[in-house]
């Protein structure tokens, strides 16, 4: 598979950004920047304290190290780009830097959206079957789920590559958004993109109701499981435990589900850049800030692992 497509290599794409906002392209640099720091130290920070805290090598952290890795991933695959769009005039990007840009957005996307629900079955089975925990969480299934969520998010991303490519791009267009996004590269198309568009739609939709049928279901088993509980204390900790995975989960599936149900007319494309910023640059910000300010057990060992390096 060529990523020229239909001999788009001569293409060339201009990505508008925030160019319509001249005066905040220095606070939105700064910001981004600040924001992308925070990533950057946040999401290695975390992976860094999982592997060398003992304690912390169990399911639930094995699954949230490589979520801050997918979190880190994809805010890298978009966000010194958009940096350097705040600060230079040459906007362009080429045919093909656009679609890899493309494909790895979907890629770890999809890797989230599918992590997330085997952190929620994994939340399950803790709360459900504490004493076969141990034993149903096997590292070799630990390790299938994720390799599992990370060859679902390749795939996808080869597949809606494989459409994209098969449309026709003429001259330099202008993409009406900071990223390589989907929708904003079908609209500059000069063949028609109606496959292209249902084909990301069905995909977007499957594996949404999917993941969300995954997480919902276990959801309702540790409620059930927890209500029947006797002492107030087993209570609150699982629910302290859920806390941080069900914020998670209600910011990055209602930013995609916003993103997908906002129709792309002239009129909402400021709504669509600034729902593709949150999920592109603020969550994965923002998942190692939740689940690190709302977990003792990793406040605990950053604590130890900062003490001990005072020490030396």
């Amino acid at each position: 598979m060529e990523l020229s497509g239909k001999g788009n290599s001569a293409v060339t794409f201009i990505l508008v950004g925030f160019s319509e906002y001249p005066d905040l392209q220095v606070p939105l640099f700064l910001l981004f920047l600040t924001i992308y720091t925070v990533t950057v130290l946040g999401n290695l920070g975390m992976i860094a304290v999982i592997r060398l805290n003992p304690k912390l090598h169990t399911p639930m952290y094995f699954f949230l190290s490589h979520l801050s890795f997918v979190d880190f991933c994809y805010s890298t695959v978009v966000t010194p780009k958009l940096l350097e769009n705040l600060i230079v005039e040459d906007r362009r990007i080429s045919f093909t830097g656009c679609v890899m840009q493309f494909f790895f957005i979907c890629l770890f996307v999809v890797t989230e959206t599918f992590m997330l629900a085997v952190m929620a079955y994994d939340r399950f089975v803790a709360v459900c079957n504490p004493l076969l925990y141990t034993v149903a969480m096997s590292p070799k299934l630990c390790c299938s789920l994720v390799a599992a969520s990370y060859s679902w998010g390749i795939l996808c991303s080869f597949i809606f590559i494989y459409f994209l490519l098969s449309l026709f791009f003429c001259g330099t267009k202008f993409i009406n958004n900071f990223a390589c996004e989907h929708d904003a590269i079908v609209a500059v198309a000069c063949s028609d993109p109606y496959i292209s568009q249902q084909i990301i739609f069905i995909f977007a939709m499957f594996n949404e109701l999917s993941s969300m049928m995954i997480i919902l279901t276990s959801y309702v088993f540790i409620v059930i499981t927890v209500m029947k509980m006797p002492s107030t204390g087993g209570r609150y900790k699982v629910f302290s435990t859920c806390a941080s995975h069900l914020i998670a989960i209600s910011i990055f599936h209602g930013t995609i589900l916003f993103l997908y149900c906002v129709p792309t007319t002239k009129s909402s494309w400021l709504l669509v850049k600034v729902a593709s910023v949150f999920y592109t640059v603020i969550i994965p910000m923002l998942n190692p800030l939740i689940y690190s300010l709302r977990n003792k057990d990793v406040k605990e060992a950053v604590k130890k692992l900062i003490s001990s390096h005072l020490s030396l």
